[in-house]
């Protein structure tokens, strides 16, 4: 049983344990409640409360999520006591002394970072904005102050905005939480990057990932562990496509939740893990599933809280509940409601996860065949401004009083500057425009024929608090014209354009006429210099050689003009 008790006006939580005590101060605050400009200050804050904790005997560490940042520890209860007073003292008077410290530290936490398969599904689903910033790297970090910091704390870590657990027979003695007042803080509203779903985008990642959002209910949570039995028997024990295969399911905060699976695949079957992914979808989704498979994830759950620690193993997220205003049961509440799960609420919520579905495909494949929208990676619309044309390719950029656009042969990346997320600028020259909706616009001075009034414009037209200030690059590594460039589609970069099909099939005629008319020629002029010809008609047939010549080089013109503009 979870008792409700309170600590210096904090709600506090207390279960019991077998094992040793363990403590956490949960405050409803997290990454998305950042902006793209600031993004990192949570974390930020977190290590600088922790720093001074470091020489400490007990187990201690902090995290920081999308919605939630937790401190917390196991030990004794005056150790438990000590580290929470200290806390909450470090909070209300933040120890800014290793500010510029543990800037770094960050940095080389983020840099040393394994990429993961589903890093950059909140991208691709909210944009640069709210849930979606735990995709991008702390690019607020470096213009930081140890002021805003302390406005920041003031504002979410206060005591109406936190819930202390406690997994232990008592509140520890002596603990004190000091903590400024506030108001609670609700969570985010997501946002969405996507005109419709089911989408999908491709990843260099060699794995087919499923994200949805469904409404948070006890069958949802059920279905999550069917889809992964289902996935495991299609594709590991039945065609062995696949050795790693999961599914999550994680409640948001506002009433919904995201559903999860991945399936990893070598390169060779990666249409195959896909087709198989797919086909488990749709065979859900038309209600073909197995009373046996119902009723192995109801087992399994009720085993879970059928342990002694079960009170305790869910403090966290009766935490959770707690700061959102989302509904606390008892374990024989939640029993009662697993056990009124049925294949028909099963099959509801394989529609529901069906209708919202983003798809990460690995390289080279696509879900179009199954009904799955391509996720967009280019802008709709462009702006009116000035043009600048690329110096080694046709695209050009157009710079407006509203916003930017770099028009391709396949696509324009436009970035307003009212929707400007961030915009990373380095000493060089170079900008990078952020979209909410994560479209990126790269602008390197040394590629495009711009002149500086053009880059003074754009600076203006961002707002000052969205521009992040990047290092110096080595002089070496800027790209100049002529040299190679990845290709690389996406929200994350520009694409190299292609060349437009009617200038293709201008090039080929041309370079046939060209080729028959000097062919001729040629035969013609050889003719001449080899075989004497009658005086009277020398005049007539040199003046032949030479309008043939001349048709030559008109019909190889357009060849020449199409390939010095691309190289521009």
């Amino acid at each position: 049983m979870i008792q409700h008790l309170e600590t210096d006006g904090v709600p506090t939580l207390l279960a019991a344990t077998g094992g040793p005590m363990r403590a956490g101060l949960t405050f409803r605050v997290g990454t998305a409640d950042e902006t793209l400009a600031r993004h990192g200050i949570t974390h930020l804050l977190e290590h600088l409360v922790l720093a001074p904790l470091g020489t400490a005997d007990y187990h201690f560490n902090g995290a920081t999520g999308s919605t939630f940042t937790t401190f917390h520890m196991q030990g004794s209860a005056p150790d438990i006591a000590t580290f929470l007073t200290s806390v909450c003292a470090n909070l209300t008077d933040l120890p800014t002394g290793r500010l510029e410290v543990e800037k770094d530290i960050l940095r080389t936490e983020w840099s040393s970072r394994g990429s993961a398969a589903l890093d950059d599904i909140p991208l691709w689903r909210h944009g640069a904005r709210d849930h979606g910033l735990s995709s991008y790297p702390e690019w607020g970090l470096g213009r930081l102050t140890a002021e805003e910091l302390r406005q920041w704390a003031a504002r979410w870590f206060t005591r109406e905005n936190a819930v202390l657990w406690i997994a232990g027979d008592r509140v520890p003695e002596g603990l004190r939480l000091e903590l400024p007042t506030g108001t609670r803080q609700p969570v985010p509203t997501a946002s969405s990057a996507l005109p419709t779903t089911p989408a999908y985008f491709v990843h260099g990642a060699r794995a087919v990932v499923l994200d949805a959002v469904v409404r948070r209910r006890s069958a949802a949570s059920v279905f999550a562990e069917v889809l992964e039995r289902e996935l495991f028997r299609a594709l590991r024990q039945d065609a062995g496509l696949s050795y790693t295969i999961s599914s999550g399911y994680e409640p948001r905060g506002d009433g919904q939740a995201h559903l999860r699976a991945l399936a990893d695949a070598l390169a060779e079957k990666q249409d195959a893990v896909l087709g198989g992914f797919i086909d488990v979808l749709a065979k859900l989704r038309v209600g073909r599933i197995e009373q046996s498979d119902l009723d192995a994830a109801l087992a399994k759950r009720i085993d879970m809280y059928a342990t002694a620690e079960a009170d305790a193993a869910r403090l966290p997220a009766y935490a959770f509940n707690l700061l959102t205003g989302e509904p606390n049961h008892t374990i024989d509440e939640h029993l009662a409601q697993l056990k009124t799960v049925t294949l028909t609420d099963l099959h509801e919520v394989a529609q529901e996860a069906y209708a919202s579905a983003l798809l990460m495909v690995p390289d080279g494949t696509s879900a179009d065949w199954a009904g799955f929208t391509a996720a967009p990676i280019w802008s709709e619309s462009t702006v009116s401004g000035s043009t600048y044309h690329a110096r080694d390719d046709n695209c050009r950029l157009l710079v407006g009083a509203e916003g930017v656009s770099l028009i391709s042969a396949s696509g324009p990346l436009t970035v307003a500057y009212a929707d400007c997320a961030a915009m990373l600028a380095w000493p060089d020259g170079a900008r990078q425009l952020i979209g909410h909706d994560a479209i990126v616009l790269h602008i390197e001075p040394t590629l495009f024929d711009m002149r500086p009034a053009a880059m003074n414009v754009i600076d203006s037209g961002v707002p000052l608090d969205r521009q992040i200030t990047m290092p110096p690059r080595d002089p070496d590594s800027l790209p100049q014209p002529g040299a190679r460039r990845e290709a690389r589609p996406g929200r994350d970069s520009r694409t190299r354009p292609k060349r437009a099909g009617w200038e293709t099939l201008l090039m080929v005629l041309s370079g046939l006429a060209a080729l028959v008319v000097g062919g001729f020629t040629l035969l013609l002029t050889i003719g001449m210099l080899i075989e004497p010809t009658a005086e009277e008609d020398v005049a007539v047939l040199w003046g032949a050689v030479v309008v043939g010549w001349l048709l030559t080089v008109i019909l190889a013109l357009p060849i020449v003009l199409l390939t010095r503009g691309r190289r521009r």
